[in-house]
């Protein structure tokens, strides 16, 4: 089987995180989430991937090439010159999906159980199926009705949870047949949501919502990133976390330094190559990047630090993300936000 991953978009809501890097590359516990991706379609048997690249398509490019392999699954990134929306970004590469096929989003984490969904659709004898979860909060999410049967009865995008038809949100995650392409015109800005589904409502065509017990979080807000992060350690998320275990809260990257006198508390991170110095103290859910530098008696609690960036001695950090390369200066106290270098 195969499968598309959208990975085109520019992540607005995840700056000024994204203003660096795409959102598809931020990581969560030092890999990034598209990579988390990958591993979910290779572990349910997808034995090819297409990615749409757009926003710093290059970064993307640099990481993985044109083609490349992960698990045995072969993956494409293609390069897509203008943004053509979820649905025309599918469109124009047709030509690859000739059977039943599966979308998800490059920039969400899931951990959804793909084989279970695809079952779902075929035993539903579907046209197009999407995959459901319950939200507490409907005005972040397009959101769902459905009958008892699973059959999907109508749409609405982003409500007040007063006004919401449904808590049951739209993951991004879709099972096709390629005749659901025909609704889509070509070389067109094109959605999925807000364009091709109401045409297959209209033409009452078989279209269902599987609801499952899976994780998912479309990693909308800064907020939202760290908590994604804290879920991953905490065991809410079935993803791979880089790094040799120990104790069963931290892993430790391949020649990463963790000075004796270091105190860790909670989980913790530590990736490739990273150095954490002396009196060191990482508490709660932290993740030190590859090639991270902690310099001697600094704190950190509960934050993020991206591959290369460092922390200058005495410094304390709390609640906060730190972007690629970016100096932490001695003794500064920072809580809360998200700190990359300015642009040159």
């Amino acid at each position: 089987m195969k499968a598309m991953a959208l990975a085109a978009g520019k992540g607005t809501r995840l700056f000024p995180l994204t203003g660096e890097t795409p959102k598809p590359m931020a990581p969560v516990v030092d890999r990034p989430i598209i990579e988390h991706i990958f591993d979910l379609l290779a572990r349910h048997g997808i034995e090819e991937v297409y990615a749409n690249v757009h926003y710093l398509a290059d970064e993307l490019l640099r990481a993985y090439g044109e083609h490349s392999r992960i698990n045995g699954m072969e993956i494409h990134l293609s390069r897509e010159e203008r943004l053509l929306g979820t649905a025309g970004g599918v469109k124009r590469l047709e030509d690859h999906f000739e059977e039943t096929f599966v979308v998800i989003s490059g920039d969400a984490l899931t951990d959804i159980d793909l084989g279970e969904l695809v079952a779902f659709h075929r035993e539903k004898g579907a046209l197009a199926t999407i995959a459901l979860r319950r939200v507490f909060d409907t005005s972040e999410f397009g959101v769902v009705e459905v009958d008892e049967e699973g059959n999907i009865l109508g749409f609405q995008e982003k409500p007040k949870p007063e006004e919401a038809i449904s808590t049951l949100a739209n993951t991004g995650i879709y099972v096709f047949e390629p005749e659901v392409l025909d609704y889509i015109p070509e070389d067109t800005f094109y959605d999925f949501a807000k364009d091709v589904f109401p045409k297959l409502l209209e033409a009452e065509e078989r279209f269902v919502g599987y609801q499952g017990n899976f994780y998912w979080s479309d990693i909308g807000t800064l907020q939202a990133y760290r908590e994604a992060q804290y879920d991953v350690l905490s065991g809410k998320v079935r993803v791979n976390i880089p790094g040799r275990k120990i104790n069963g809260t931290l892993w430790v990257g391949e020649d990463a330094q963790i000075h004796p006198t270091a105190k860790l508390e909670g989980y913790v991170v530590v990736g490739k190559d990273a150095v954490i110095g002396r009196g060191v103290t990482l508490s709660g859910d932290v993740t030190v990047g590859s090639d991270c530098w902690i310099r001697p008696n600094a704190t950190i609690k509960s934050s993020i630090l991206l591959p290369g960036s460092s922390v200058g001695e005495g410094a304390y950090l709390e609640d906060c993300i730190v972007g690629y390369g970016y100096d932490v200066r001695a003794g500064e106290t920072i809580r809360g936000g998200a700190l990359i270098r300015a642009a040159r």
